[in-house]
């Protein structure tokens, strides 16, 4: 599966080619987050997939833990009064952990513009539109969420979990394609950045593609685009 990158894109095209832009090149392995306060530097699109045979899920097997338990006779204890009639002690409530903050959620304006700027695009293709589904804007959001949150920047999550596999897991049957990229700061930028690359700008104007969804982690402007059938 060939890696494109552009200063802050990434996606996974069928062809398996790798198109070196303009700007500076982005491979699939792990790479710092921008901070979301700092300018927006280099941008980067990743490969596009779009899969005739989704991948299988890897075979998991484990050996079921074993666990030993001993018992034992407890021995004899006696107390005197003066023991007992001590003062009682209090043990100190333990304070629970602070809350994890939650992920911001994404802009429903932006990706909606985004999500526009798509059908514009297809329209002058001749493509007809593609619609918003909630189970693919679930499995977009969390994995431009979770590449913010490990730092990392790939169609691959590091326990090798693909864009099939997320979109499958959140309950969608027939994805057939994911477009990425970091650091555009609108929906303008970033359907910019994938319109200059060939990987992604298929994608975009795969008539054969219907559905979408749009995930968008400000921390870093991770950007996530997956195309179902």
């Amino acid at each position: 599966m060939g890696a494109i990158g552009m200063g802050g894109i990434h996606l996974v095209a069928p062809d398996a080619v790798r198109d070196v832009l303009p700007l500076a090149a982005f491979g699939d392995g792990p790479s710092p987050a921008p901070s979301a306060e700092s300018s927006p530097g280099p941008v980067a699109v990743g490969p596009a997939v779009t899969p005739e045979e989704p991948p299988a899920s890897p075979d998991a097997s484990s050996a079921p833990a074993t666990t030993s338990e001993t018992t034992s006779e407890p021995e004899p204890t006696t107390t005197t009064p003066e023991e007992t009639t001590g003062s009682p002690t209090r043990e100190t409530p333990k304070r629970p952990a602070p809350p994890k903050p939650p992920a911001p959620a994404a802009d429903q304006g932006t990706t909606g513009k985004v999500i526009d700027l798509v059908n514009s695009e297809r329209r002058q293709a001749g493509c007809g539109p593609v619609t918003t589904d909630a189970r693919l804007a679930d499995a977009a959001q969390g994995h431009s969420s979770d590449m913010a949150e490990r730092n990392y920047f790939s169609h691959t999550s590091p326990e090798g979990g693909t864009f099939v596999q997320r979109a499958k897991a959140a309950g969608y049957p027939s994805p057939g394609a994911e477009n990425i990229a970091r650091g555009q700061r609108s929906a303008e930028q970033v359907m910019d950045s994938w319109m200059k690359s060939p990987g992604h700008r298929a994608n975009i104007l795969n008539c054969g593609l219907r559905t979408i969804g749009i995930g968008l982690d400000t921390r870093g402007w991770y950007w996530t685009q997956v195309f179902g059938r």
